[in-house]
């Protein structure tokens, strides 16, 4: 593909993220005044408190100083990415504030705006970018702590916000409203940036392994490793096949097994972010 499209697409996903995120803020939580936590939570408090400006203006200043920490700490790419991101939802933020209210109940405007807010944002983190904001604070912390879950951390970020939210309006269930939102939106993100970029690791007993593993190679193109192990009764040796495979690729992978040894010994089970010839590569952008 050439550097144009992925540019192009990479612009996209980002416009589509912001896009999603700034719907669901503006339809189900702003209404409400529920969030999802970050600045746009805090510019939507700070509007209710000044009763000056727009939500959208306000992120759009709160953001600055957090920019040149970002531009410095994590990188161009991210620090282009991340001011389209924040221009793009601070100005969605205010233009879909004047679509009709749809009038929905705070338990359902908190499950919606978060699973719609949530979605963007996962969209945009896993362009390697980001709305602006706590985005940036979130995408630093990752940095330090790399085997947090993005989505964890946000969750414990804006958690503070949330609290927040019930003091300012001094309204209690509109903090645990928020609560709701922001679980949500973290687990939403978590599913975008790593349950769909998933695959299987399967183990694989059998006397019939060389078979096993060429018709792995020949039907499924995926390649094999050999373990060796010991059973542990007939304390013979054993060559455990190792292979990693597509999810859709799951279902043909059991079925030449079976047709080879029906009583072949399988474990499957779950590979997140499978870095390597096939798969992913590795990049300093990847969550």
């Amino acid at each position: 593909m050439k550097k144009g499209m992925k540019t192009l697409i990479w612009f996209g996903k980002i416009m589509a993220g912001c896009a999603l995120f700034s719907l669901g803020f503006a339809l189900f939580l702003e209404p409400n005044d529920l969030n999802a936590g970050g600045i746009s939570g805090l510019a939507m408090m700070a509007v209710h408190l000044l009763n000056f400006g727009s939500v959208g203006t306000i992120t759009m200043l709160m953001n600055l100083p957090l920019f040149v920490i970002g531009g410095i700490k994590v990188g161009k790419k991210f620090f282009v990415g991340s001011f389209v991101g924040l221009v793009v939802s601070s100005v969605l933020l205010d233009v879909f504030a004047l679509l009709p209210n749809p009038g929905t109940e705070p338990l359902l405007a908190a499950l919606y705006g978060g699973l719609l807010c949530g979605l963007g944002l996962g969209i945009v983190f896993s362009a390697g970018a980001s709305t602006g904001g706590s985005d940036i604070v979130v995408r630093l912390l990752k940095l330090k702590y790399e085997n947090v879950p993005i989505g964890t951390i946000s969750i414990v970020f804006d958690a503070v916000v949330a609290i927040l939210t019930g003091l300012v309006f001094w309204d209690v269930a509109k903090a645990l409203y928020s609560g709701v939102a922001i679980f949500i939106t973290g687990q939403v993100i978590d599913a975008v940036v790593y349950r769909f970029d998933y695959s299987k690791v399967a183990l694989i007993i059998s006397r019939e392994h060389e078979r096993i593993a060429r018709e792995i190679d020949t039907r499924l193109g995926r390649g094999a490793t050999y373990l060796r192990g010991e059973g542990s009764y007939s304390h013979k040796d054993v060559k455990i096949i190792l292979s990693v495979v597509k999810k859709q690729q799951v279902a043909e992978l059991k079925r030449l097994i079976m047709e080879i040894d029906a009583d072949a010994f399988v474990v499957v089970q779950e590979a997140h972010q499978v870095l390597g010839e096939g798969f992913s590569r590795y990049s300093r952008d990847l969550l």
